[in-house]
């Protein structure tokens, strides 16, 4: 309630177009797309329709609001958005951002022989699958939580029976309860040979050991050799621990299609940056229809005050809306212009490198725009460059100095630290402790706990996990 109270008073202090455009900052360009097309249905004083685009007698249908509120000292070539591209029917490109995990699952869920309660018990089991693929909670409660919530009767067994039923979508291994269950999940369903029936062994029978890299333990037990067992471990070490995906640690987006809110193109050294405005249709007031409306309204007899105030007001959003299309175009681009200028040496190639520190407040100094201003402009925004499509989330990062005083990007130093280990002796790989020192040695001053933190990040083990035969 506290909250709530919060932005309802922040709310009454701002303008409505203010507020208008704050909304509109959040948007990415599809689901921008599809506001302004709801407010073209919604509002019809707003109008869409081509630069050159005049009324049957020659007169535009751009107009002053001033006609009809004389108080307004907004000038008219404010209230003239042209969002129109050089091709006015071009084919843009959509990109796939990492395909929702839920939302694949339910897909699958489509096309089982799952019916009426069962499917419902179904959803609900997949809402409760993390998102790197595992069930964490016990069948019990999610029994009990069904009954609750979805008010259907039934038992632990019969939940454990759907689960298996979800367990055989893939990703293969998702649903389990736990590392073991996903990686036997894995095994099952491949060919059987004599390494992965050695494996499913181990995983059944010996998984502690396993997991402790007691391999002399496993060999007396199983009296297997030790090229057998290392044939058999090299099958479970290429299973995937985490059917959900991967999660990067610096930013987690829900699945969509997207279309790049900027384009940046190297001409010759030279970096372009543009915004694709064709998918955002220009905007306008259709005088011709405003005066239409405002004539008849202001003839309607007694109920006239009304029917002209509710013009008014649609007048009045939609000239709110034409400047808060303007407003976000324009901070999208200077936002965008500060990063570049900020990252500058990173865009000319791509090289993660030279990423350099840089949080919100950087940007917000170079923009002269509030730090929360710029939270909304790089949130769901992706930017098209010759080397791939990046979200602006990505280019901010925390820094450290190096023993020579360099600012780096944190984003650096784990690319290091991700070298440094893919190039380690694997039958003696390096513990936290020793890549401090590695690290150090290439100029990187970082303590234990931090390396430990971004080994995590990086979801690389523990120096024993590591460890081959």
């Amino acid at each position: 309630m506290l909250k709530q109270g919060l932005q309802q008073k922040l709310q009454q202090g701002l303008s409505p177009l203010q507020i208008q455009t704050i909304k509109l900052l959040e948007l990415p360009t599809l689901e921008l797309e599809q506001r302004i097309k709801k407010e073209l249905e919604e509002n019809p004083v707003l109008d869409e329709a081509a630069p050159s685009e005049e009324s049957e007698d020659g007169e535009s249908k751009n107009v002053s609001l001033s006609d009809y509120n004389q108080d307004d000292s907004t000038p008219s070539y404010r209230l003239y958005v042209n969002n129109q591209g050089k091709d006015l029917k071009p084919q843009y490109n959509t990109f796939s951002v990492k395909e929702s995990f839920h939302q694949n699952l339910e897909m699958q869920l489509g096309y089982s022989d799952l019916k009426g309660d069962d499917r419902k018990i179904a959803m609900f089991v997949i809402g409760s699958i993390d998102d790197d693929g595992y069930l964490r909670r016990d069948i019990e409660s999610l029994t009990d939580d069904i009954a609750f919530r979805l008010n259907i009767e039934t038992t632990p067994e019969h939940v454990e029976r759907i689960l298996k039923v979800i367990q055989e979508f893939e990703p293969v291994g998702v649903g389990a309860r736990d590392l073991r269950e996903c990686l036997l999940l894995q095994l099952r369903v491949k060919e059987q040979t004599p390494e992965r029936k050695r494996a499913e062994e181990i995983l059944e029978n010996y998984f502690e050991e396993f997991s402790r890299k007691h391999y002399d333990k496993i060999m007396a037990r199983t009296g297997m050799s030790k090229d057998e067992l290392k044939d058999a471990v090299d099958e479970i070490v290429h299973l995937n621990p985490r059917p959900g995906g991967q999660i990067d640690d610096s930013y987690v987006e829900q699945a969509q299609q997207i279309v790049p809110d900027f384009i940046l193109e190297n001409k010759d050294g030279e970096l372009l940056l543009t915004m694709p405005k064709f998918s955002v249709p220009e905007l306008r007031v259709n005088k011709r229809y405003a005066d239409l409306l405002m004539n008849s309204a202001a003839s309607s007899g007694k109920r006239g005050k009304e029917a002209v105030s509710f013009v008014k007001q649609k007048l009045d959003s939609a000239k709110w809306f034409v400047e808060a299309i303007k407003q976000r175009q324009n901070t999208l681009q200077n936002t965008m212009k500060a990063i570049l200028d900020f990252q500058h040496d990173f865009f000319m190639d791509g090289d993660e490198a030279k990423l350099k520190p840089m949080v919100l407040k950087n940007i917000a100094e170079k923009t002269g725009l509030d730090i929360s201003t710029i939270s909304r402009v790089v949130n769901c925004k992706y930017i098209q460059t010759n080397f791939g499509v990046y979200p602006l989330k990505y280019f901010f990062s925390e820094g450290m100095k190096t023993e020579s005083g360099d600012e780096v990007s944190t984003r650096e130093i784990k690319k290091v630290l991700s070298e440094s280990i893919a190039a380690e002796d694997k039958k003696k790989p390096l513990t936290d402790e020793e890549l401090v020192n590695v690290l150090s040695q290439k100029g990187y001053k970082v303590a234990r706990r931090t390396v430990a933190k971004y080994r995590e990040q990086l979801n690389i083990p523990i120096a024993r996990m590591r460890k081959e035969i």
